[in-house]
């Protein structure tokens, strides 16, 4: 689990780190739409506002009708709408006009007024077979790009008649669809816009046509040019950044009124999307709006984007740290054990060690008792003695040299013999194969090839004899292995050579004893000596530890 939580670490920091960012990504979006739903709100408002104004000028046109119960001359409304300055205060009101309601058939009558009012000749038209002609008689303002309007016949255009129908049937407002405004004999450019319709009501007249409720002489209606209307309306300070389409009904191209010149922003502009469904004058309007590249959000989107990276920079330190310190606690603990280790093995070699030194003691003592009794003067004992104790410290420093873990019996032999004898041996002396032997053997051994190497110095040919006969050594030692595994047996020939017959002593001294015990006891081994004519043959068998 130890080396899980770096990993842990990194990816609960991480999680949590980038929900913050996310929190604060969503945060900042909620805030822009937010704000841009208030920037929307505020270009409704504006237009709503232009809306009103412009139907309020239709309202007060018509109260001046009611007033003067329908009777109305082009000159007084001339003059009427002269003194409301309609270009400087009513911009995207395209003019006030008056239309008069009259059956098929009926439409000399209406061209005598319109003759009388204008003082010149204007039919109606288009021809129709529909049973009301509308024709228009007054309209304001009139210059002569205009003069043609006069008796066109509104009934006549699907659009228009829809909602003259539906203002024939209450006093309300009700607005058109979408219309293109400038039709009529001779106009070229046309304008797309809407038109709003009120119904005028008279109490008498001789040419009444009844209608549900009274009596209806025509109806007033004001023309709008969409694009002057709403861009008039968006561009009182400040400028809102703010794209905005108008939709007659349904938000489809074929019903589109108005588009702001600004284009909507690539990178938000479809996302921050405000959509507002209003009704003018009847008619259902869908407004679009989307932010222009003008549009701040109230804060920036980089905010989360660090907050996210930040969180990743600190997940990957956190991680680290744990990860140190797991290494150094991992350390720690190796450490720990290393030491107890060591202290074990240390309390192990100092056990061993006092093991040891009591048996070297022992067997010191024992020695030091047997040369004792042997000795016929303290210069005697003072020799053998030494001689003993150097030959258990050359085993010693051998088993040191190894670390205590084994000798080879070549280097034991060449050490011992040639502490005996003075000089190093010639080859040919020792032959045999490489045995490791064990502490306890070396030191066994070593004493043992100790006292025969003394033995044969004394008791041998003396001196030179030993040294050479026939041009060679009169020592020889071999040695083999039998057998194998844990049946493993050495097998150490140890041979004399000399110029005088050889017999067995009669009294077994000290040296001799202390060869057996160290084969017989202390390696449970045997031992076997053959004196003969021209020197001795000693045979030492031990077993070997696996």
């Amino acid at each position: 689990m130890k080396k899980l939580f770096p990993i842990v670490a990194f990816v609960a920091v991480a999680l949590i780190s980038l929900t913050m960012a996310g929190f604060a990504y969503f945060a900042t979006q909620e805030a822009a739409r937010i704000k841009f739903e208030g920037t929307a709100d505020d270009a409704l408002s504006r237009i709503e506002s232009r809306i009103d104004l412009h139907l309020s000028l239709l309202r007060s046109t018509q109260a001046l009708f009611d007033a003067r119960n329908g009777d109305i001359s082009r000159g007084e409304f001339k003059a009427f709408f002269t003194a409301l300055d309609i270009d400087d205060n009513f911009a995207g009101l395209r003019g006030v006009g008056f239309l008069r309601l009259a059956k098929t058939g009926d439409e000399a009558a209406v061209e005598r007024d319109i003759l009388h009012d204008h003082g010149s000749a204007h039919p109606i038209y288009p021809a129709t077979t529909q049973q009301w002609r509308t024709p228009i008689v007054l309209f304001e303002p009139l210059d002569t790009s205009n003069q043609s309007i006069i008796g066109f016949d509104m009934f006549t255009e699907p659009v228009r008649r829809a909602a003259i129908e539906k203002a024939m049937a209450d006093d309300q407002q009700h607005a058109s669809g979408m219309v293109q405004l400038g039709q009529g004999a001779g106009v070229r450019q046309t304008f797309t816009g809407f038109l709003v319709f009120v119904r005028l009501n008279v109490e008498t007249a001789p040419d009444v046509i009844n209608a549900s409720r009274s009596s209806t002489a025509g109806f007033l209606y004001a023309a709008f040019r969409a694009q002057d209307l709403f861009q008039v309306a968006l561009s009182h300070a400040p400028l809102l950044p703010v794209n905005v389409e108008v939709y007659d009904g349904k938000p489809e191209s074929g019903n589109l009124l108005f588009c702001s010149e600004a284009p909507p922003a690539e990178r938000i502009g479809a996302k921050l999307l405000a959509r507002r469904d209003i009704v003018v004058a009847g008619q259902p309007w869908t407004l679009l709006f989307r932010p222009t590249s003008a549009f701040e959000p109230p804060s920036s989107r980089a905010i989360p984007v660090m907050l996210g990276l930040f969180g990743l920079l600190l997940a990957g330190a956190i991680a680290l740290v744990a990860r140190y310190q797991e290494r150094a606690y991992d350390a720690k603990s190796a450490l720990h054990e290393t030491t107890e280790k060591s202290l074990l093995e240390k309390d192990l070699i100092l056990q061993e060690m006092k093991h040891r030194i009591k048996n070297s003691i022992t067997r010191v003592l024992a020695i030091a008792r047997q040369t004792a009794s042997q000795a016929t003067d303290v210069k005697e004992f003072s020799a053998s003695f030494s001689a003993r104790l150097q030959a258990m410290a050359a085993s010693q420093d051998m088993l040191t040299r190894s670390r205590w873990q084994k000798a080879d019996l070549g280097d034991l032999l060449r050490i011992e013999l040639g502490q005996v004898f003075g000089k190093e041996l010639p080859e040919g002396v020792l032959s045999g194969p490489e045995v490791l032997l064990d502490e306890t053997t070396t030191q066994a051994l070593g004493l043992t090839f100790h006292e025969l190497a003394t033995n044969a110095l004394k008791y041998g040919d003396a001196g030179g004899s030993l040294n050479s006969v026939r041009g060679s050594w009169a020592l020889k030692v071999d040695w083999s292995v039998e057998g194998r595994g844990r049946e493993r047996t050495l097998v150490l020939n140890w041979r004399e050579a000399g110029q005088k017959e050889l017999e067995a002593p009669v009294k077994t001294g000290f040296g001799t004893k202390l060869i057996d015990l160290n084969v017989t006891r202390e390696l449970r081994g045997t031992i076997a000596r053959d004196y003969h004519a021209d020197g001795l043959k000693v045979e030492i068998r031990i077993p070997l530890a696996a």
